[in-house]
């Protein structure tokens, strides 16, 4: 068939051809080309190796499918994904764009200015929900306003009028069109060097929508049943695994939704509380991944500064060494260290320990945790921008509904609890391996003669505790008195019209260490000393910047003023060079990012007690449709923390290569949009 009055379906984080709106949409249209375009300095920062290991596999996977269905995948290595299709475009004679929704701000700017150049060109441009249960713009509380808690948002998702949309079945065919005079790019997206460890992973994980289909059934099935008993043991394998595939989108969220709500019918009818209690708590994770969207997408700086107001104050250690000893799992406590460890070789963790080791992160080495999320994502198979931001924030108390910051869990105590047997700390530790059970979780306590029949040297093949708990409670409570103590000076300061000429130390993130490889040296580590409106369904919306989380006068004033008060734990160290090289700016929701326990591609918090997740479709069910909807503007307000967002070093409008190179695309104003015909 010609290629004239073609569709053009692109793909992104969307790699399967089971319930893909747009796919189905450019199938009804008639003949389809299928493009990937692979641009990753859009991007905040550019995927790590496993991440990128894995976005190989998948989209090979993809081309297969494609392939039995009657046309294939073009590959397409851009660093403008715009002009990209532009390309494709004029090559083929298409005349028709659909596409499925992303929420991150750099996709969401992208995506708008592509449905205006492309309108502009005379072709019509049509997008879906395929990633959430609920678009970000259709949950909101009584007075329509964003929600600023998990609970509160999440029990609105589960009281919609109406459930998510059924997931759709795949094509039964695809009709190609002539892409003949467009050849593919090969796509390179592992090093030389990197390819011998990449291979390891195969043994463990199969990328790839049928794969992801099949570990949704083992899972259902299986582990599921016991979730509500099993999920906090990091010993064995009692989560879905099905992070990274909802990541990359092989698997719908509304698959799994709908999966998994049958199967608490069922157990319901048989009176199976246990099932029904893990279906609930199963739920909240995949809850948590539609929350990290919904935060993206009403507060788009939300991957760089603290959404608490005050926390901007906190006084960070900008220490390499701590950093360094946490990456390389050499903390002197086993159970952090065995998950660094295993993060490191595997890029998995399960997501209990990604909530241990961020914590004792921000809590016991106070490290910044935009370079704990940094990391995750530049390490994690699932590496995922908005859940990892969400995880981050929630661990470092800088959410509404976080952990209180005051609190600290000893990794000694908490051990006990998800590795009873110390297995898991075995397996990663096997220079503990011969410790006995009951000091395996704190082999400092242990008494010379058990060290040394299990051939233990502290200090020498196992490092001595990088800080003493107790010390790191009296140093965290010291921190905090000095954080409010500059908060407080900074209020006074706007109070009194002295506001200007104050620094800006608290709107500026502490750069990045250059290096944040794992560089495993096997040195003993040395002990620091202790220092509403109705809209339609098929629309997607531009988040606006002036919805803040805080709406109170006082947290308003929190946000907008600047730190007066510089602490020298704040500086940067002057070994650690500013200039960040992009291909090595990949971090994730450390937290956020939901290992094995959750569904979602971030840490399955347990932030069930307070408030999170994400939206639903607004209108009635009698007027939803599948029909593509028009991309939002990003459009930053007219507020004092929206222009000072979009102008500083570190924000959105200076940071990403993407919006550098169109800056109109982050000035356009109020809530602008294309009409669906374009």
């Amino acid at each position: 068939m010609s290629g004239g009055g073609c569709s053009i379906v692109w793909f992104r984080r969307d790699l399967r051809v089971e319930d893909n709106p747009a796919l189905a949409a450019g199938v009804r249209a008639g003949a389809v080309i299928a493009v990937f375009i692979w641009a990753p300095e859009e991007g905040h920062y550019y995927p790590g190796r496993v991440s990128r290991w894995w976005l190989k596999q998948s989209l090979a996977h993809l081309d297969s499918s494609l392939k039995c269905l009657g046309t294939s995948l073009i590959t397409k290595r851009s660093t403008d994904s715009i002009s990209s299709l532009l390309e494709v475009v004029n090559s083929t004679g298409a005349t028709q764009l659909f596409f499925n929704h992303l929420y991150d701000p750099i996709s969401l700017v992208r995506d708008h200015r592509a449905k205006e150049v492309l309108t502009a060109q005379g072709i019509s441009v049509r997008s879906f929900n395929a990633d959430l249960l609920y678009e970000p713009w259709e949950v909101n509380d009584d007075e329509g306003r964003p929600f600023t808690t998990f609970s509160a948002f999440w029990e609105r998702c589960l009281s919609m009028p109406y459930d998510p949309e059924a997931p759709l079945l795949p094509p039964k065919r695809i009709i190609s069109g002539d892409a003949s005079r467009y050849l593919s790019d090969n796509l390179v997206f592992e090093e030389e060097s990197e390819k011998g460890s990449n291979a390891l992973l195969a043994r463990a994980w199969s990328p790839g929508w049928s794969n992801a289909d099949k570990a949704l059934t083992t899972f259902v099935n299986g582990p599921l049943l016991e979730y509500s008993q099993n999920r906090r043991k990091a010993d064995s394998a009692t989560t879905s695994f099905l992070s990274p595939h909802l990541h990359f989108g092989e698997v719908s969220v509304r698959k799994v939704f709908h999966f998994v709500r049958i199967k608490q019918v069922l157990w319901a009818n048989e009176g199976n509380k246990a099932g029904e209690e893990s279906v609930n708590l199963f739920l909240k994770s995949i809850g948590l991944r539609e929350y990290s969207r919904y935060m993206s997408f009403n507060h788009p700086y939300s991957h760089e500064r603290p959404l608490v107001g005050h926390l901007r104050y906190f006084p960070w250690v900008v220490d390499e060494g701590y950093f360094k000893a946490w990456r390389q799992g050499r903390t002197g406590y086993p159970l952090v260290d065995a998950g660094m460890r295993e993060l490191w070789a595997t890029g998995w963790l399960h997501d209990r320990i990604r909530v241990i080791v961020s914590s004792f992160f921000v809590k016991v080495l106070q490290l910044p945790w935009r370079w704990g999320m940094k990391y995750f994502w530049d390490t994690l198979l699932d590496a995922d921008l908005e859940s990892d931001a969400l995880g981050w924030q929630y661990i470092s108390g800088t959410l509404p509904d976080g952990r209180e910051f005051d609190r600290i869990d000893n990794p000694q105590f908490v051990g006990y609890k998800c590795d009873p047997r110390g297995e898991y700390v075995r397996r990663w530790l096997p220079e503990l391996a011969r410790l006995p059970t009951e000091w395996i979780h704190h082999p400092w306590n242990a008494p010379e003669s058990v060290l040394e029949a299990a051939g233990i040297e502290l200090g020498s093949n196992y490092p001595l505790p990088i800080v003493e708990i107790d010390a790191a409670k009296v140093r965290l409570e010291q921190a905090l008195s000095q954080m409010w103590q500059h908060e407080a000076a900074a209020r006074a300061a706007i109070e009194n019209g002295m506001e200007e000429g104050h620094g800006d130390s608290a709107d500026s993130p502490i750069a990045f260490p250059q290096a944040m490889q794992m560089e495993m040296d096997h040195e003993p580590a040395r002990n620091n000393p202790v220092i509403v409106t109705v809209r339609r369904y098929e629309d997607q919306m531009v988040p606006s910047m002036t919805s803040s989380l805080f709406r109170a006068e006082d947290e308003e004033t929190s946000v907008e003023i600047r730190n007066s008060v510089v602490d020298n734990r704040e500086e940067v160290p002057t070994d650690v060079n500013v200039a960040e090289d992009p291909r090595r700016d990949t971090i994730d929701q450390a937290v956020v990012q939901t290992a094995r326990t959750n569904a979602t591609p971030h840490f399955n918090f347990a932030v069930g007690r307070r408030n999170s997740e994400d939206s639903t479709a607004e209108s009635s069910s009698s007027t939803r449709e599948r029909d593509g909807g028009v991309v939002p503007v990003w459009s930053p307000s007219s507020t004092n923390y929206s222009d000072q967002y979009v102008g500083d070093n570190n924000g959105i409008g200076t940071s990403s290569f993407y919006l550098q190179r169109h800056p109109q695309s982050h000035q356009l104003m109020n809530w602008q949009r294309l009409s669906q015909t374009g």
